[in-house]
């Protein structure tokens, strides 16, 4: 059933379906601020990209518009970071100086060479700047004067060996003829690059033949090829030799040695606590085959291919009605996602608690990235079980950081809640992919070991009934999943985002206009930010990324900040609730473009705060009861410093 005529109906009404993914991140681009929209402005309110071409064109603008503010972020790190280092060496030695710098050198490995100089004096540690090629040579002689003068300087960017790099000058503080030159590779940028290129769909991703996948459309299960990124739309992969299968019952340990010497099986897989729910790879006979024989001879509750997903100064602004603003580096000049949604002025009624915690599955997170310090509980890796669960791709710790990067600590950026956990549970790999396996089993770990909230940016349009059992598993034990809509600027459904049980999310601009690139269609629960949105980054960095992966963890964060304001309530009272207190866009009532409206934080967490949930008016007060009281005052006393 439609949500559409679920909503005429006016009940809620559990749909599931099932399969298996190749999961991609929803990164996705649309720009900060161009001046004039692509495309024309549909009647309700939604912009349409005329044709392929035009859409690619404005992608394209997009990933040049995050790389250009992720180096512009790179070069504000640098200079905060050699400012720091000469405060803090200023009277020492020179040995103990230069020791000093041979440190920071370590801290920062993307500075390939830095020099101190003052009356004369150098001390130098890294590559010599006397071997760059011309410009480079002369970037750094020209920057090294402004120093000597008492300027700062940077040089424009230039390639060496294929990677981006600029020149820094941050003159010494205490002193009026010295200070310190940089040679910074901002490989940073060409990541952003790289990632965004895929995840925004421009090149054919997954190539054919990686991990023996092929391509196939969802609703009549036909192959097709993918020869450029405009064909991914639509389009889900799966793996050439597996197929999950949802047996009547859980299979009897004769059986499986059965079906391993039929069907030649290498891998056999079973599902935790789904109980009867297998994945099977042969090594001789197709995914085709395999579903036909599972359904001729076992009658199964459903048989389908193992789908795969792909991979979304202390500066003070005025403030409007007494809103908290923070002294993060980079607030004030580039977050403009978490004002434009109220959160300041909901930051007076809750910041959080840190007995709350979000599940990311993603990529992982960098556990000790400098802005996510103390905020990341125990998590999981499905890829490599038995190793933390540490990004190697970026997206996972970037989507961590919009929800919990450490607030008004004067350093980088700030996140959606001051307290709240994260958890991190890598079930994509290197290459952002994840199976239909991998990011069911994230789920039903991240629910057994205590998350209140799931993020997934990532997606298919697939249903795969497999994860779809997992999400049924996680909400049937109160558990919000939250999920990005895709980025493929299409009304054909997207999974997970697209399950009833799961909030779709889609994407705005600065004009809290739909994003070009966000997928709509009346599945669609909410909208949120999610173009060029500055958060952290593996190595200790910060990067500006776009996409329906960036707005989908806005409104896991919010939900965090309801559960710390009203703990009792029900995942069908906080979607109610969201849906209510929404800011309507476009089209009058709920939308294809923007579902419900656009987050608005502060009249969430006023509505939440003077909530009774059903189960709490109906319920005696015994131990439980006082318990969520108690939480619930305190979690109100946390602007006041009790917490």
């Amino acid at each position: 059933m439609r949500r559409s005529q679920r909503r005429r109906a006016g009940v809620f009404i559990a749909v599931f379906a099932a399969a298996a993914f190749l999961v991609v991140p929803f990164l996705v681009p649309a720009p900060l601020q161009f001046g004039a929209k692509p495309g024309t402005p549909d009647p309700d309110g939604g912009n349409r990209i005329p044709d392929a071409g035009t859409e690619a064109a404005y992608k394209m603008r997009t990933v040049g518009r995050d790389m250009e503010l992720t180096e512009r972020l790179c070069r504000l790190q640098c200079e905060a970071a050699a400012l720091r280092w000469l405060r803090e060496t200023a009277g020492l030695p020179a040995k103990a100086r230069l020791e000093r710098l041979r440190n920071v050198r370590k801290e920062h490995p993307e500075w390939k060479a830095a020099a101190w100089v003052d009356a004369g004096r150098t001390l130098a540690d890294g590559r010599d700047p006397g071997a760059l090629p011309a410009p480079a040579r002369g970037y750094w002689n020209t920057v090294l004067k402004a120093v000597r003068d008492g300027k700062t300087a940077q040089s424009p960017s230039f390639v060496l060996r294929g990677i981006p790099h600029f020149i820094a000058g941050i003159p010494d503080p205490q002193s009026r003829s010295g200070g310190m030159v940089l040679l910074v590779e901002a490989d940073v940028v060409r990541e952003v690059e790289r990632s965004q290129r895929r995840n925004m769909r421009l090149v054919p991703y997954p190539q054919e033949g990686r991990f023996r996948t092929e391509s196939v459309r969802p609703e009549d299960l036909r192959d097709t090829t993918v020869r450029d990124g405009e064909d991914n739309g639509g389009v889900s992969h799966y793996t050439v030799d597996e197929v999950v299968v949802k047996f009547q019952r859980p299979l009897r340990d004769e059986e499986i040695l059965e079906l391993r010497r039929k069907l030649d099986l290498a891998v056999v897989r079973k599902a935790g606590r789904l109980g009867s729910v297998y994945v099977f790879r042969s090594r001789n006979k197709t995914a085709r085959e395999l579903m036909a024989y599972f359904k001729n001879n076992w009658n199964p509750v459903y048989v389908e291919p193992h789908y795969l997903y792909l991979t979304n100064d202390k500066p003070a602004r005025a403030q409007a009605d007494d809103g908290i603003v923070p002294n993060d580096t980079y607030y004030a000049a580039y977050q403009w996602n978490l004002p434009a949604i109220a959160t300041e002025r909901g930051w007076n009624l809750t910041r959080g608690n840190d007995d709350v915690v979000v599940a990311v599955i993603d990529t992982g997170v960098q556990s000790d990235h400098p802005d996510l310090k103390g905020r990341l509980a125990e998590g999981y890796n499905v890829i490599h079980p038995g190793t933390p669960p540490e990004d190697d791709v970026g997206h996972g710790t970037h989507v961590a950081g919009i929800i919990a990067a450490t607030v008004n600590n004067a350093e980088g950026v700030a996140g959606m809640t001051w307290y709240t956990k994260i958890m991190p549970i890598k079930a994509l790999d290197s290459s952002g992919t994840g199976s239909t396996y991998s990011v069911a089993e994230a789920v039903i770990w991240a629910t057994d070991h205590g998350a209140d909230v799931i993020n997934l940016s990532l997606g298919n349009y697939a249903q795969a009934a497999f994860l779809h059992d997992a999400i049924k598993y996680a909400r049937g034990r109160g558990v919000l999943v939250v999920a990005a809509s895709g980025n493929d600027n299409t009304d054909q459904p997207g999974y997970p985002a697209a399950y009833p049980e799961v909030l779709a999310v889609a994407a705005t601009d600065p004009d809290t206009g739909r994003a070009y690139f966000s997928n709509y269609g009346d599945y669609i629960d909410l909208a949120a930010p999610g173009t060029n949105i500055p958060s952290t980054y593996p190595g200790g960095r910060y990067a500006a990324l776009s996409g329906t992966s960036m707005a989908s963890p806005h409104v896991a964060g919010l939900i965090a900040l309801i559960r710390a304001v009203n703990p009792g309530l029900s995942p069908d009272e906080i979607t109610q609730l969201l849906r209510e207190t929404a800011t309507d866009m476009g089209a009058p009532g709920p939308d294809p473009e923007y579902g419900y409206g656009v987050i608005d934080v502060r009249r969430a967490l006023e509505r939440a705060a003077g909530m009774t949930a059903a189960s709490e008016e109906e319920e005696p007060v015994g131990f439980s009861g006082l318990q969520r009281i108690v939480r619930t005052v305190l979690s109100l006393l946390a602007p006041l410093g009790v917490r």
